[in-house]
This record gives structure tokens, C-alpha cells and sequence, in this order.
């Protein structure tokens, strides 16, 4: 062997295991998670986890997530986003749209992918579902569009012409998102025969004076708008309807686990195990303002007959039949 192909040969040798730990130190992927409340939403974050691992992501390996929790204190957001920002993650992954609106404060650069953010376009998030523009891409709840449906679902039970009371966070969406659903809520109120009353709780301390207003008000029925802050204090609102003898629909089935009567919408756990494809994308090179948001394409019906006994109420069999599962 000549000596200048010695030389190449053992230059090779020494240089490859470098190039090696360079490349395999290139595949880890940084994700920073900001989560409403890592403890109410167990199953959302699995299924996110899950969405990665199906796609060949493995924590310790080729993976590493920065969880940041806000506890169930959506005033938490901005500082949490800001120190993820500062971790120089590759992206960062929201779970709500106060969440995506204050990393998309935090950062105008890096990528981020919101698994669930009720109007995108109405919040501010994006220009459009097709084209979202910036550094922020994700999937939509359709929270406006869904709230005439569980209004007409809440119809097949209580008679036409009661008084339905409208449970709600202000500002959790932002104005115009807070106006859209108020809107829908009226126009499908007006097609069912329903009259309704709008009562707000701003915070956990503010939910037992809601219905203490309700029952001053003798509703007949209830309907509770998206939020993060109602979906931690699902058990506590499941048990204050049916003390109040209050039927009551939801917006995820997390609320009829925990006892609430019935809840119309989508598929939470998918939507989360979707959003890993997103994150794949990104990691891969997409820019997040290229990928089109994508809506929910599982809704379901579940209904829980336990509660409706309790409540003393005989839910339709053609309600029933409408219903992906009934809690027994």
C-alpha cells in the first residue's frame, strides 16, 4: 500500500466515528411543549407522544422534550413561552389558543404547531387555513360552528322554549373569538326555539356563584362553552349540575367521564396524535406558514346514562342511537 493511501485510509478512520457523532447529534430533536395543565389532560399528551413514537421519535434517543405546565393559569403563558424561546428549541408545540397566542408572541422565528386552537384566523394566529403564514400552523377546533349543534342536541331533551344558560370564559379566545361564539349561539338559539342566558365565570372561585345565578334565573338546561380553566374543573361542574338538576353538553367527552350528562365534539386525542405529524414536518425542514391548518376530521357523541337517571330524564333512543358511546 502506497503511503498517501495509508494516510487517506487512516484519516478515514479517525474522521468517521467524528462525522458519525455528528450526524447522530444532528437528529435529536428539541420539542418544547406548553400545556394548559399536564395534569388534567393525561391522555392529550399520550397521544401526542404516541403520534411521535409512531413516527420514529424515541425520548433519550432521538428526542428530547422541554415540558413547560401553566398549572390552569393561562397568565403563565408569556413567561413560558419566553423560556422555551430561550432554549432554542426546534419548535414548539401549544395546546390552546391563549397557549399559540403567546408563543407567538414570544417568538416570530421559530416554528410552532398549536394541536387545538378554537378559530386560528379569528384569534389572530393565522392569515388563512390554507396558507397560515408566519411561524405558527396547526389544527382547528371549529369551537364557534359546533356550539349550534350541542344547543340543538341539548333541544332533544328539555322542551322547546326553555331558558339555557351559556357558561363562559371571556377573553380566553380573544374579542372577536369571544364575539363568534356568542353570535353562533344566538343564530342557532333563535332557529330552536331556545332563549338563553349568558353567565360568565372568569375564574374557578366565579363557578358556584354562576349557578347560584342560574338557578335565580331557573334555567332549564346548560351548555358550556370551550375552556381550558372548565375542562380542569370538569368534575366539579358535572357535580353542580346535576345538584342544580341541570342538563348539561360539553364540548369534550373528559366532562362525561367525569360525570357530566352529554358532550359533542371532536376527538381530542386525535387531534394531539395529528399535531405530531406537524411537528414532523417542521423537523424535517416544512416552514410552519406553508402547512395549512388542518380541522377536525372525528367528532363524537357521548352520552352518559348514569347522570341522565339522576337527573330524572329519559334521553331519546334517537338520541341515543346518534351516540359514538354511552356511559352506562
Amino acid at each position: 500500500m502506497k503511503r498517501r493511501e495509508f494516510i487517506a485510509l487512516v484519516g478515514g478512520i479517525v474522521v468517521a466515528p467524528i462525522a458519525v457523532g455528528a450526524q447522530q447529534a444532528a437528529k435529536l430533536a428539541r420539542i418544547g411543549y406548553l400545556s394548559p395543565n399536564l395534569a388534567t389532560n393525561p391522555h392529550m399528551n399520550e397521544a401526542f407522544l404516541q403520534g411521535l413514537r409512531d413516527l420514529g421519535y424515541v425520548e433519550g434517543r432521538n428526542l428530547a422534550i422541554e415540558f413547560r405546565d401553566a398549572e390552569g393559569k393561562p397568565e403563565r403563558f408569556p413567561a413560558l413561552a419566553a423560556e422555551l424561546v430561550s432554549l432554542q428549541v426546534d419548535v414548539i408545540v401549544v395546546g390552546s389558543t391563549i397557549a399559540a397566542l403567546a408563543a407567538k408572541q414570544a417568538t416570530k422565528t421559530l416554528p410552532i404547531v398549536f394541536a387545538a386552537a378554537g378559530d386560528p384566523i379569528a384569534s389572530g394566529l393565522i392569515a388563512s387555513l390554507a396558507r397560515p403564514g408566519a411561524n405558527v400552523t396547526g389544527l382547528s377546533l371549529l369551537a364557534p360552528e359546533l356550539i349550534g349543534k350541542r344547543l340543538e342536541l341539548l333541544n332533544q331533551i328539555v322542551p322547546r322554549g326553555s331558558l339555557v344558560a351559556v357558561l363562559w370564559q371571556p377573553n380566553v379566545y380573544g374579542e372577536r373569538l369571544d364575539k363568534d361564539m356568542v353570535k353562533e349561539a344566538e343564530v342557532a338559539a333563535r332557529a330552536l326555539g331556545v332563549r338563553l342566558q349568558f353567565i360568565e365565570a372568569r375564574g374557578p372561585p366565579d363557578i358556584d356563584r354562576a349557578f347560584s345565578e342560574m338557578t335565580r334565573a331557573r334555567v332549564g338546561a346548560l351548555t358550556v362553552l370551550p375552556s381550558g380553566m372548565f375542562i380542569a374543573e370538569r368534575q366539579r361542574l358535572a357535580g353542580l349540575s346535576e345538584k342544580h338538576r341541570l342538563p348539561t353538553v360539553y364540548q369534550s367527552r373528559d366532562s362525561v367521564d367525569a360525570g357530566g350528562l352529554m358532550s359533542y365534539g371532536p376527538n381530542f386525542a386525535d387531534l394531539f396524535r395529528r399535531a405530531a405529524t406537524y411537528v414532523d414536518k417542521v423537523l424535517k425542514g416544512a416552514k410552519p406558514g406553508d402547512l395549512p391548518v388542518e380541522q377536525p376530521t372525528k367528532f363524537e357523541l357521548v352520552i352518559n346514562l348514569k347522570t341522565a337517571k339522576a337527573l330524572g330524564l329519559n334521553i331519546p333512543s334517537t338520541l341515543l342511537a346518534q351516540a359514538d358511546e354511552v356511559i352506562e
